[in-house]
Order: C-alpha cells, then structure tokens, then sequence
C-alpha cells in the first residue's frame, strides 16, 4: 500500500458510550460470511482487509466463531475506550504468540502488579535525558555504514538500515561486548521473529504441540539468553564501571530491595533488543520509501538538514530544530505504524457501541485503522508531513486515541521515545550522506507485529 493509497469513508456505528453490565447491548456474535471474506482478505493483505472489515461493519466487528469470537473495536472512541479501562483486561492471552521470542515475563505479556513492578524498574533506563545520550552513536553507526553505500550501488536498504538499528540498540542499551556479538545475536533471534511473523492460525497449530521447529525457535533463543548471562555475570564481577541499561536492570531495586530475577532480566534484554530493532527498523524502512517516493518533501527535508546540520556529524542538540523532519517521521507512524493492530482478552462481559462483548474474547484495536480514517485525518491516505505544522491547514492535534503508533495507557511502549529519535537521527544522516532513487515505487505491507515492506525496500545510490 503505497503513502498516497486512497481510503474510502467508512460507515460508522452508534457512538462509544460502553458499560460493563452483562444485560445490556446485543451480543456481537461473528457473521459467518464476514469471517471467511475477512480470514481470506487477511491472510493476503492485513492492512487492506482491515479497512475493508471497517468500511463494512462499522465500529464494532465480530468475527470468528460464537465459542472463540475475534473483536474489532475501530476508532478513537475505541482506543480510548481500551485505555481507559486497563483493568477489565488481560495481556498474557492476548499476546502468548509473541512469548517465543520476548519469554515469560516481558513487559509486552505481564499484567497487573507484575507489570507495573517490572515496567517501574525498566522505566528509567528510557527517560529523555538518557535517549539524547545515545544519539552520537547512532549517528557514527549509521555514517559508518553509508561508507559503503558508492553511488550505482543497489541495495536492500530494509536490511542495511535493520543491520544499523541492530547494533546501535544493543550497543546504547547493553554496551559494546554485546554489540560486537549484534550480528550473531540478531541471527538467533531472527529464528524466534520468523516463527511470529507466521500466519495466526500457523502459530497457534505450531505452539500446541512438540514439534522441531519450536525446539528450534527455543534453542536459537536460550542461545541468546546464556549471552546475556554471560554478560551480565561479568558485570557484577566488574563492579559499577558501566553506564547502560543493562547496569540499570542489575542495580534496579524495588522498595523491599529486590531486583528482577535471572529470568525477568534475560527478558526484558532479549524483548528490548527485538522489539526495539524489530519495530524501529520496519518504520525506518517506510520513512525511506515515503520521502523517495516524494521527492518534494524529500528535498524540504534535505534542505532542512543541510541548515541546521552542516557538514559536521548529527547531534542530539541538532533535533529539536529539526521540525519539518518531526513531520516526517510523525507521519511515517501515522501511516505505516509498525504494530498493524494490538490486542486484549476481557475478564468480564462489557457493552461498548451497543454490543455485549463476552469475557475472553478477542478484543481487538488497530492504529493503522484508525491512522487512515477520513472523519480523523483530513487527507488521511496521503504522505503529508506539513500535516504536523500547526499552522497547516490539515492540521489536527493529535491525542492519545487519534496517534497512537506505539499503543496506549500503561502498557505503551517503553522504548516510544528510543524509536522515533532512532528514526530521526538516521533519517538526518541519510540526507546529509546519500541520495537514493527506489527501484520500484510499488510497496506492499507484509506482518502486522512489525509491517514492514514485502521484499524489503531495493533503492539504487546516485
């Protein structure tokens, strides 16, 4: 789906007023015929089978089967609705598939207390002042591998920038001797990404029995643990010689002194460094196509650099300057969001819309959807990042319920702040450095955990 794809106006339902008494509100039971139009549609093209799923049924679309329904709450009101009411749902079941890859107790699959034990102690290893820090060496990973790139070149610059992304995340997050392993521990993590990049009803069939592939995915992972062990088992013999996550983890203590436990830590390092390359490295790779795609704000956004810039390498000082760039990435996001939709189990029946909705359904919301809606965003299937100039007249300020690429409420993407610099920084490299011409305009969205290009994104060096 190219960044000019128009989207057609969608029919909407009642308004957002929700309850959670079990006697109000008709059921939303699945329609058979909707499911298999939209099992069918989402199996070739996520993203536009969602759209086609909105347009048809409104705010509230139920699929699957009456005794495991799968629901689509789309719009604003809906995402606000799920925020608002963390409580009423559970994580773990929602995002089970995901556990092959980020283990048991990650931040993305722990709930209540766990959660908010676990997110307390990661937390300040995200805070702003922090994230600025890391910018210097983003941008020498990322000039460091534009050497390479000689004009007349062709390349898949998906997986060059991905290479990139990799390192500097291990590398600002858990220090150098981790770093110089990136590319072997992306290669082991790769093996557990792939098996939940599969199609749902795959992954479910493989996850419910022993079978060689999983014994595959579990080794490539319990590989990358026993180097984070290692790593870590070095640090607490060095003592406090380092200034990272990884030391922030180990020292992290809660009121009654604990830290996380061997396991939380191997967790929240394996689910920080594939979330965090995984997710950034597939916005990355749409940033790239949209401004190649439009040369205009590519040219806006070069001339930008070069003023602010110069010759010199990109500084953290240089961003906040940077805002036409700001745009540029804001409406990446808005369009391309890596997680395609997210979702939830409900503990208890509620009513949203009109409709009673069971207690452990499939609840599901998706920022793609509600990004390119036409009643939310003036223009909304078109690359425009003047859009994000308040004095634009496509202009609209964005909130919670409206913008929401990295999800929402407690459990909103600890690393947001990481990702969009990440972005950013590299984008302002590759302007200053390169000037690319795509080899096709065409661009199909491929996963819904991280969309990236299918076929990744081959661009020519001029």
């Amino acid at each position: 789906m190219a960044p000019d794809t128009p989207v057609r106006a969608a029919r909407s339902s009642s308004g957002p007023s929700s309850s959670r008494s079990r006697s109000r509100g008709r059921a939303a039971r699945p329609s058979p015929s909707l499911t298999v139009r939209h099992g069918i549609g989402f199996a070739r093209n996520p993203c536009a089978s969602l759209l086609r799923l909105y347009a048809e049924a409104g705010t509230v679309a139920s699929v699957g089967t009456r005794r495991r329904p799968f629901v689509h709450l789309f719009g604003p009101g809906a995402n606000a609705f799920v925020f608002a009411n963390s409580g009423l749902f559970r994580w773990r079941e929602a995002f089970d598939l995901l556990v092959p890859v980020n283990g048991e107790t990650a931040l993305i699959v722990s709930d209540g207390a766990d959660h908010r034990r676990r997110r307390r102690l990661v937390q300040p290893a995200f805070h702003h002042r922090r994230v600025a820090g890391y910018v210097a060496r983003i941008a020498a990973n990322t000039d460091a591998a534009l050497e390479a790139w000689a004009p007349g070149r062709t390349l898949d610059a998906y997986a060059e920038l991905r290479a990139v992304i990799r390192r500097s995340t291990v590398e600002v997050l858990f220090g150098d001797r981790l770093a110089a392993d990136s590319e072997v521990i992306g290669g082991r993590l790769q093996v557990a990404l792939a098996a939940i990049d599969r199609n749902f009803v795959l992954q479910m069939m493989l996850r419910s029995f022993p079978n060689p592939y999983m014994r595959r995915v579990a080794a490539s992972r319990a590989q990358v643990a026993r180097r984070v062990d290692e790593e870590a088992e070095r640090r607490l013999a060095e003592g406090g010689e380092h200034d990272d996550v990884l030391a922030m983890l180990l020292a992290a203590r809660d009121e009654d002194g604990t830290g996380l436990t061997r396991q939380e830590l191997q967790d929240q390092v394996i689910s920080l460094i594939s979330a965090g390359y995984d997710t950034t490295s597939a916005a990355m790779a749409w940033a790239v196509h949209a401004l190649l795609a439009h040369p205009d704000a590519a040219e806006r956004a070069r001339r930008e650099v070069a003023e602010v810039v110069g010759d010199r390498p990109v500084q953290a000082a240089d961003l906040p300057a940077l805002t036409y760039l700001d745009g540029v990435v804001n409406e990446t996001l808005r369009l391309f969001p890596p997680a395609v939709l997210s979702a939830r189990v409900p503990v208890e029946d509620f009513t949203y819309a009109g409709h009673r909705i069971p207690a452990g359904a499939m609840v599901f919301y998706s920022p793609f959807v509600t990004h390119r809606m036409p009643e939310v965003w003036p223009q909304a299937g078109r690359f425009r990042p003047e859009r994000w100039d308040p004095s634009c007249e496509l202009y609209r300020p964005a909130t919670p319920s409206t913008f929401l690429p990295f999800g929402g409420g407690p459990h909103r993407c600890i690393g947001s702040t990481l990702a969009t610099v990440e972005i950013k920084t590299m984008l302002a490299c590759l302007l200053r450095r390169t000037r690319l011409r795509l080899v096709s305009t065409a661009a199909t969205p491929t996963s819904v955990t991280a969309m990236r290009p299918r076929g990744g994104l081959p661009v020519r060096v001029l």
